[in-house]
């Protein structure tokens, strides 16, 4: 069974207009990351400028200690907040292209699989072998996809959870450094 012009045509329509679609999400990406650098930008030179003004004024060594004490706890906190909607944005992004992708991926497993059942109505006698082949193959090709799928989530989600678990080490440390150092001062 050979494709009209029309399924052609309609083919390419959604390929652009999927491309078009990623294309504007992969912005969005970008648009939200220069966001996200700009707001930090603006609060690391607010901040910075805070802290020159709180140096100028230290008037002894346990002060000057009790001030980097104090700075420590907030940079590390930031620090991990920073990444964490890095992480955020890049994930977020990453998802729509999965997405579209395995929406692409099921459109076409679907229009190969109508095309082997076509063929299959068509096919001439004692073909029935090689056409029972031909569907156990595309079943097997389906299969070991979804379990590629499977393991790419599984492999997803422990990623994440690494990435939340060191996030919140970070800050635990940085929270008890700050009450030693506030100890020690």
């Amino acid at each position: 069974m050979a494709l009209t012009a029309d399924q052609i045509i309609a083919s390419h329509k959604a390929n652009v207009e999927t491309l078009f679609g990623l294309t504007t999400k992969a912005f969005e990406g970008v648009e939200k990351l220069v966001e996200l650098n700009v707001t930090a930008s603006k609060a690391a030179l607010s901040e910075a400028a805070g802290t020159a003004q709180a140096l100028l004024s230290v008037k002894d060594a346990q002060e000057l200690l009790a001030l980097q004490a104090g700075l420590f706890q907030p940079l590390a906190e930031k620090t991990a907040a920073y990444s964490r909607h890095l992480y955020e944005i890049a994930q977020g992004t990453g998802a729509e292209f999965s997405k579209a992708f395995e929406a692409k991926v099921a459109e076409s497993q679907q229009a190969f699989v109508g095309l082997v059942d076509s063929a299959a109505k068509n096919a001439p006698a004692g073909s029935e072998t090689a056409v029972a082949v031909m569907k156990s193959a595309v079943a097997a090709a389906n299969n070991a996809f979804e379990s590629v799928q499977k393991a790419v989530k599984q492999a997803s989600d422990v990623a994440e959870a690494n990435f939340q678990a060191v996030s919140n080490t970070a800050v635990n440390a940085a929270k008890t450094a700050t009450a030693a150092r506030k100890r020690a001062a």
